[in-house]
């Protein structure tokens, strides 16, 4: 359910932008995406885990919007985000 740190550091650096970015859209949208795929198969164990299905709904939530503002921003790096996170928007 929570990412690892080696995991984390992994995914900021296949993502950033600078040498010392660790908060553009690109990454945040990177780390959501790994913890609404943990909390996901979590909800498949445990169906009746209605508080950590409504923080998935805001994860989900908090990840559109970054998209959504990233696609309004820069269309070339929305692309790159959906396409290399195998996102189909």
């Amino acid at each position: 359910m929570t990412i690892t740190l080696e995991r984390k550091k992994t995914l900021i650096e296949g993502y950033r932008r600078g040498d010392a970015d660790t908060g553009s859209p690109e990454v945040q949208v990177a780390l959501l995406s790994e913890r609404i795929a943990g909390l996901t198969e979590h909800l498949k164990t445990h169906k009746h885990d209605f508080a950590s299905r409504r923080g998935l709904m805001m994860m989900v939530s908090k990840r559109t919007r970054l998209l959504r503002y990233l696609a309004s921003r820069d269309r070339s790096r929305y692309q790159a985000v959906i396409g290399s996170l195998g996102l189909r928007r």
